[in-house]
């Protein structure tokens, strides 16, 4: 008998657990957040985007044949909080931010705001660290109203793309809003945002559908906002920088183009010279690659090798120059060097002067392996070799 008094007792409990769980179409989960700077009110603009899943849960599986539509909500207050909260009586039903997956900032917020936002972003409990982290110079509402291709709801496009350590090719990687903050946070280093544009001319159905793609990055340095970095560079610091990143590569040969080649996942090495007192280094990168076309027939194998690898030197001599002229160690060449060097360091930060400059980069050695040819065939050249 007692037995089943405390079965009975134990089936009430879990009972009452259960009362106050709502239904999936009882929230409106809000996926993103977009904030936005109006410097002649001096107000916070703040933009939710949000989803209800009512329909979803009527279908059983079906994809729906409408248009989902995209939901944006606008408020504005002279702080964040007061601008979300202004949202709360105004949305049912009621808004749930446990599902938030993206941060949208304008580029008019992080060049005037971006240490008092950040702060209060990493400080919300609601917020979770692992969101993805955007800025752009388009409006916030026309960015979150664009759907993904085929009329799939606004989660697939590029600002909810799921798997950010997935293997990339020729485009910028999503960043975490924890990765940026310890980037952000570092003494020595860039810290980086991709930035979101809008394309209205790649795809069509009867007419242009806009679509969204990374268009390169924001760059901070020191906790300051320094440049936007274009894509054509952005894509050449992911791939030396991130993991998972491929990327095609043009070869050309009096000035003509010669052959085209994907290289693979670099290997980038930073030497440093250990006698000197701020990061001075030298660095050598090894890549394999594949012939994607070869456009001149007379082209040799040691020739398409040699001017892969002058390219690949040219360009990145030429970001880190570009980036010591803003004050950037776009390359992250002083993470390593400061938690090395902690002596040099402390001297160094009490110079109140930035720590790389034209000289700071002694050389740059690249070693492209080209391991598969595509069925293409090299002559040999006038010393023999192919």
């Amino acid at each position: 008998m007692g037995k089943v008094k405390i079965l009975i007792l134990s089936c009430v409990l879990f009972l009452t657990g259960c009362s106050g769980i709502k239904n999936i179409q009882d929230l409106t989960y809000i996926v993103a957040i977009g904030m936005d700077f109006d410097e002649a009110e001096e107000e916070y603009v703040v933009y939710l985007q949000g989803l209800n899943f009512a329909n979803v849960a009527k279908q059983e599986g079906a994809k729906s044949v409408d248009p989902i539509p995209i939901f944006i909500a606008k408020a504005r207050g002279e702080t964040l909080n007061m601008a979300v909260s202004k949202l709360y009586g105004k949305s049912e039903p009621p808004l749930y931010f446990g599902h938030v997956n993206t941060l949208l900032l304008t580029n008019r917020l992080i060049q005037s705001k971006a240490s008092e936002v950040l702060e209060e972003v990493g400080r919300n409990r609601s917020l979770r660290p692992t969101m993805k982290v955007f800025s752009t110079e388009e409006k916030i509402e026309d960015v979150f109203n664009i759907p993904a291709l085929f009329n799939y709801p606004a989660i697939y496009t590029v600002l909810f793309k799921a798997k950010i350590n997935q293997m990339a090719e020729n485009e910028l990687k999503a960043i975490t809003m924890m990765k940026f903050l310890r980037d952000y946070y570092e003494p020595m280093g860039t810290a980086k945002i991709p930035t979101v544009k809008i394309d209205k001319s790649s795809w069509k159905a009867n007419q242009d559908y806009p679509v969204l793609y990374l268009d390169g990055f924001s760059t901070f340095q020191h906790q300051a906002y320094k440049e936007d970095i274009p894509l054509e560079h952005a894509v050449i610091i992911n791939w030396l920088t991130e993991k998972g990143i491929s990327m095609n590569q043009r070869a050309e040969k009096e000035g003509k183009l010669a052959a085209a080649v994907k290289l693979g996942e670099p290997k980038m090495k930073i030497k440093y010279d250990e006698t000197a007192e701020k990061p001075k280094f030298s660095i050598e990168i090894s890549v394999s690659a594949d012939l994607l076309e070869k456009i001149q027939k007379n082209l040799t194998l040691n020739s398409l090798k040699r001017q892969v690898e002058e390219d690949i030197k040219a360009k990145v001599e030429s970001i880190y120059y570009e980036g010591v002229e803003n004050e950037l160690d776009i390359l992250n060449a002083g993470g390593k060097w400061y938690r090395k060097h902690p002596k040099q360091f402390q001297r160094l930060k009490e110079n109140h002067t930035f720590y790389l400059d034209q000289e700071s980069l002694t050389e740059v050695k690249v070693n492209v392996q080209i391991l598969h040819f595509n069925s293409y065939k090299f002559n040999r050249g006038i010393d023999g070799g192919l």
